[in-house]
């Protein structure tokens, strides 16, 4: 049985901080897992301090982006490919550059990611929400893409020279910030080491995500990866601080007190049970 799981993202690192544990995880029991970026993040800040002044950093974004991203992959042993398209930015005023991803219309923009589908085969596919994660107009883009193709891929009338149609089993949404995880840690902290200084962030979190709903259905056993998780984040040092609350928690706790990245099963093709704890349950046997 050959199984292929595909994640859609926006830019160069989120398929490190939104799911990497995971596609470690499905790499050691030997599934297929192809990352795709749409963008190639060449309008991201340098939002490490330690980089600023960097040369590359400074003058060639799209360069460095593109080193950090094989540094990543070569942690968490993955297949990856590039969509092609520029990187929108996010400014104040909502605008978005011409010719950028978020510009061009989604019909054009999922061609090529229906070939990636009919080529690759998977039966799992990984994006995001309506929301994108958070409003950034790419993430958005990258969710209407991802189900613009998701839905094409099948349908040979559409796209006729994107391949052969190819139906994926089961389409999921990232749901890996929330409350849940957040709450966990928080009282496992607050029981074993009550005079930790991680319990103000992790108390600001829990604040900030009160409001989060509770949407998670599958999670995924990641408690042995997560240290490849975070090498491959730390390999993207021009977008993230190693010594960033937001992004690391101590791994015992994590262990501990969750273990797992979340994801809510948004359509399916195949009977499955939940809560899930593998993105492929339910999933035949295919060659």
């Amino acid at each position: 049985m050959t199984l292929r799981l595909l994640a859609v993202h926006a830019h160069p690192d989120d398929e490190s901080s939104k799911g990497a544990a995971t596609y470690a995880h499905y790499r050691s029991r030997g599934v297929q897992v192809l990352i795709v970026s749409c963008t190639g993040g060449e309008r991201g800040s340098i939002l490490n301090e330690a980089l600023v002044g960097n040369p590359m950093a400074e003058r060639d974004m799209a360069g460095l982006r593109r080193r950090e991203m094989a540094e990543a992959q070569a942690h968490l042993g993955v297949e990856h490919r590039w969509l092609g398209y520029q990187d929108s930015g996010m400014n104040d005023d909502g605008s978005v550059p011409a010719h950028s991803f978020a510009d061009i219309p989604v019909q054009i923009s999922a061609e090529p990611l229906v070939h990636v589908i009919r080529e690759f085969r998977p039966q799992v596919l990984i994006t995001y929400d309506e929301n994108g994660g958070y409003p950034h107009p790419d993430h958005i883009r990258t969710h209407e893409v991802s189900l613009e193709a998701y839905r094409a891929a099948s349908d040979g009338g559409r796209y006729p020279e994107a391949g052969a149609p190819w139906q994926i089993d089961k389409l999921y949404y990232d749901r890996i910030f929330n409350l849940e995880r957040i709450d966990a840690m928080f009282l496992e902290l607050s029981v074993k080491e009550p005079d930790s200084p991680l319990l103000e962030p992790l108390g600001a979190a829990r604040d900030w995500m009160k409001d989060y709903p509770k949407l998670a259905t599958t999670h995924v056993p990641v408690g042995d990866f997560l240290e490849a998780r975070d090498a491959a984040l730390k390999s993207h040092a021009s977008q993230v601080s190693p010594t960033s609350s937001f992004f690391f928690w101590p791994n015992d706790l994590i262990r501990e007190a969750w273990p797992f990245e979340d994801f809510q099963l948004v359509e399916s093709k195949v009977d499955t049970v939940m809560p899930e704890s593998d993105l492929f349950s339910g999933v035949k046997d295919v060659s």
